[in-house]
């Protein structure tokens, strides 16, 4: 129902309505590291937004947002890239959630419900710690590293020698070289030690048992590490030169025999039906643990299924964290404050009289939107209960009632949401069907031209050490930045630097540097970083792929607002984009201004062409060049599995057969697309043959 005029929504409506609240989160989860909502809230709208798909397939092209993970390294230690990504998980909080996940990867296995409801699972608790990757060779440690940005992390070897719980060799049946992951934590009792002993001394006193983990580790003295007496369960493997067992469950048991301290409460569920009730039990246990849990993890047993799941984004199909409950606490709503972010979206912060919820102190929360504010009845001066949702995002949950007899008149107004840019006047509009207001004033808006630079600059974009939101901030008002090619030709104003408080020598020195090591870039993260409305990670990397080459894309992105629109049909055909991002394209490279930025870039920028991880070796070639459209139904996998098979071939997926399509898989009741592919020529298999060139 639109809260507006009452009037129900069309489907079109509430599906565009979806479609711009998951693109505002993922703008704030990836772009700017606030996420707005508990992924709870997130995995209800992803699946309300299947569900309209299913009932209207027309409506389908909605992209499928990945969880982004940890932060860059700190540059005080040195860098190393992990062999295999440390990924993130997906998370659940109801059982309903959990066995959604479970008919997710039976689809993608081709399995019946029946048959997903019987894939054994190993469940561990969740350790709220510090991740940690630990590199053998010959069987002798030779590196740890933190997670970092899950591609790279800190080197903080000598630091993770100092744990007692760390074996320093493994027994003769290690591989030649493995990776073992794995959390850093430490227990309750010695955490308030800790605290106790840095009270004393007058230092820093720790948030909770996690923070003094991280800070304990990340230490530049590896003593202070040996005396803060850290733990470490071991749960998982990265990359390896052999494999170690057929389960996980026999694989924790080789690294118990390795010396490797593994969580005492893991253990194997038979039936994903078993789940719910281990959940209630150790939620019910969780207090009386000597360290911190926030839910329980539970991967498929059967390795050689994980290896056939794999990942969709930056989370594994076949390991799902199943979140405990939030913490929550009572405190008082100090001021709203609207936020205009650099797709000119008005977002409400409410700004809070600082309480402890879980162990962190909490004094900012989003409202989310206009319509949250009048759902709530929040104002200035309410009493609010919020909660840490995953215990990690503030949100606000609800008014507490006034006490009994104050009457309603000793309450503040109610707040009046602008409808003009609070930062530079322009008219704010709401579209039928969206929640968020907008400010129309585009890059007139400083607010927004500010907000765009930052995110050019952020970690999945430049990723420019030294060039934090501060800096852009201080530099734009300035007139040293104006638009993302000035940040090229910053040294040009080195001596102006030098001038500023706070900025020495060495540090301008090191900026400039750090610049100058971007002017390349990969074409993911190029394009990534314009920061155009609903291209986050993921759609960055699917328009990487399939164009291949900067010019490539470039010279196709211009041709979206021809009259002939075949470029567009093109765009619009590629699985997980669709024509709403098409639109924003289009609209993106209307913009004459926006020309004038990518001219200006890509005379001072190298963009890499793209190459695909399963690119690199001959065996992984097999299908580069080809776009793939997959018709009917496949016999041997699911529909999802061939297209995984497909893109770590090297092809381009998409769901339309056009004049650019080079190849038709067809499975049983090919239908229509089997008949445009013979109209227009393109060469066609059936599933056996596809099996046969895909090497199955």
């Amino acid at each position: 129902m639109n809260k507006n005029n009452k009037i129900p929504l069309s489907p079109a409506e509430h599906y565009r309505e979806l479609q711009d609240r998951i693109a505002r989160w993922d703008e704030a989860y990836h772009g700017r590291d606030e996420p707005e909502v508990p992924d709870s809230d997130y995995d209800h709208a992803r699946l309300e937004l299947s569900r309209l798909e299913k009932l209207h397939p027309e409506l389908k092209h909605q992209d499928n947002p990945s969880e982004k993970v940890g932060a860059k390294p700190n540059p005080a230690f040195g860098k190393i890239r992990h062999r295999a990504p440390m990924l993130s998980l997906g998370n659940v909080f109801d059982a309903e959630e959990f066995n959604q996940f479970v008919s997710r990867a039976g689809n993608f296995l081709g399995l019946t419900e029946e048959e997903a409801q019987n894939l054994s699972f190993v469940a561990e608790p969740k350790i709220d710690g510090l991740s940690i990757s630990l590199t053998y060779e010959q069987g002798k440690l030779v590196r740890g590293t933190t997670r970092g940005d899950g591609t790279e992390g800190e080197d903080v070897t000598e630091n993770i020698r100092t744990l007692k719980a760390l074996p320093l060799t493994l027994g003769q049946n290690a591989p030649d070289f493995i990776e073992i992951r794995g959390e850093v934590f430490m227990e309750k009792d010695r955490f308030f030690e800790l605290n106790e002993e840095q009270e004393k001394r007058g230092e820093k006193i720790f948030a909770n048992p996690r923070n003094a983990a991280a800070g304990s580790l990340r230490q530049l003295d590896p003593k202070v590490t040996a005396r803060r007496h850290l733990g470490l369960f071991a749960y998982n493997m990265g990359a390896s030169s052999a494999p170690v067992a057929p389960t996980h469950l026999e694989f924790l048991e080789q690294l118990r025999q390795w010396g490797f301290e593994v969580n005492p409460l893991s253990r194997l569920l038979d039936h994903a039906r078993d789940i719910p009730a281990y959940v209630e039990q150790l939620a019910r246990d969780r207090s009386h643990l000597n360290y911190d849990i926030d839910g329980i993890v539970f991967k498929i047993n059967d390795i050689a299924l994980q290896q056939r799941l794999g990942f969709v984004g930056r989370a594994p199909r076949w390991a799902i964290a199943w979140k405990f409950p939030a913490e929550k606490a009572i405190t008082r709503l100090e001021e709203i404050e609207i936020q205009v972010g650099r797709t000119g979206a008005l977002t409400p912060v409410a700004h809070l009289e600082p309480v402890n919820v879980g162990g962190v102190i909490v004094s900012r929360a989003t409202l989310h939107n206009e319509d949250e504010i009048n759902r709530l009845d929040i104002r200035v001066g309410d009493l609010v209960r919020l909660q840490r949702a995953g215990d990690v995002i503030p949100q606000i949950l609800e008014i507490v009632p006034p006490s009994e007899g104050q009457p309603e008149s000793q309450r503040a107004p109610k707040f009046i949401f602008p409808d003009h840019c609070p930062v530079c006047g322009a008219y704010a509009e709401r579209l039928q069907g969206e929640a968020v207001r907008r400010c129309t004033g585009g890059l007139t808006c400083e607010a927004q031209t500010v907000e765009r630079l930052i995110h050019f600059v952020s970690r999945n974009a430049f990723d420019i050490e030294g060039l934090g939101q501060r800096s852009i901030r201080a530099f734009y008002e300035l007139g040293f930045i104006r638009q993302p090619g000035d940040i090229f030709r910053l040294s040009q104003h080195k001596e102006a630097l030098l001038k500023l408080e706070g900025w020495g020598p060495q540090s301008v020195t090191n900026l400039l540097t750090a610049i100058e090591e971007k002017r390349t870039i990969t074409l993911s993260r190029f394009i990534y970083a314009l920061g155009i409305r609903m291209i986050g990670e993921r759609n960055a990397a699917l328009l990487a792929r399939h164009y291949g080459s900067f010019q490539n894309w470039l010279t196709s992105m211009r041709a979206l607002n021809d009259e002939k629109r075949d470029e567009y049909e093109t765009l619009s055909a590629i699985m997980g984009i669709g024509p709403a991002i098409a639109d924003e394209l289009a609209a993106f490279f209307h913009e004459p201004h926006n020309e004038t930025v990518l001219n200006d870039l890509a005379v001072q920028l190298v963009v890499e062409d793209i190459t695909s991880p399963a690119a690199e070796g001959a065996e992984g070639r097999k299908l580069a060049g080809e776009t793939l459209v997959f018709t009917g139904s496949l016999g041997t996998m699911s529909r999802p599995e061939a297209k995984a098979i497909a893109e770590r071939l090297g092809a381009h997926v998409t769901e339309t057969v056009s004049k650019k399509t080079t190849l038709v898989i067809l499975g049983e009741k090919a239908g229509s697309k089997a008949k445009k592919a013979q109209e227009l020529g393109v060469r066609t298999m059936n599933e056996e043959e596809w099996r046969e060139l895909a090497g199955l």
